[in-house]
């Protein structure tokens, strides 16, 4: 298992790379995944001194033949940040695993073994991922990625594109979870349409569906036409 340490925006000396191999124990984590291919580690920091005791931020990616687990914690230095989210990555970790053996004797499976029995279900991942900022310039039309800015617009951009196949409610509701974050934009599987879960209160979750309106292409087709007198 690879892991790469890398810095958005800031220099990651040679001691934290060092921890970083210490603090990650592969044996602990290939306990819990034995899939595991690589994990991808970015530091980066926030030069608002309003938030000196967050300027440091550490990202954690766990990439393997399953979904992608992500955990990410800010603190006051990187090695902090780097303790809170390795925590929240092994938490992660540990209710995945739990629950993969819990389904099985329901005769279920989990879905971090989804690609494996269904054939051509694509994976979850990272890739065609990137983040782009707006530099400082004096045009007041500014272009970020597939969006055009006019005047004062926001810093940071980030854009996200994943190839996903169709998935139940409950699939959408456990991948959600393992990313750690409080919504999912999925697939519904008896739809085909797009639709987003999110977190509401406590352990209550909503569901977003969106249908295509019928109406919508006969408004456009007919805007502009001769009223008859």
């Amino acid at each position: 298992m690879d892991i790469v340490v890398k810095g958005r925006k800031t220099e990651v000396p040679e001691r934290f790379r060092k921890h970083v191999a210490e603090k990650l124990k592969i044996e602990k984590i290939q306990k819990l995944d034995a899939k595991v291919i690589s994990l991808d580690v970015e530091v980066s920091k926030e030069p608002n001194p309003r938030q000196a005791d967050r300027s440091d931020r550490v990202e954690i990616t766990l990439h393997s033949r399953g979904p992608v687990i992500r955990a990410e914690a800010a603190a006051g230095d990187p090695y902090a940040a780097l303790d809170l989210a390795t925590g929240k990555l092994e938490a992660r970790l540990r209710k995945q695993h739990e629950k993969r053996y819990n389904r099985r004797g329901a005769g279920r499976i989990s879905a971090a073994e989804v690609v494996e029995v269904v054939p051509d279900t694509a994976q979850i991942n990272g890739d065609g991922e990137f983040t782009a900022d707006v530099a400082a310039q004096t045009i007041p039309t500014t272009r970020i990625g597939s969006l055009e800015v006019q005047g004062d617009g926001p810093l940071v951009v980030r854009e996200k594109t994943h190839v996903a196949a169709a998935m139940t409610l409950d699939q959408a509701l456990y991948e959600m979870e393992l990313v750690g974050h409080d919504f999912y934009l999925f697939v519904d599987a008896d739809t085909k349409e797009p639709s987003v879960v999110y977190r509401r209160h406590a352990y209550d979750y909503g569901v977003i569906h969106l249908t295509t309106d019928p109406l919508a292409d006969m408004e456009a087709a007919g805007a502009g036409g001769a009223l008859g007198g």
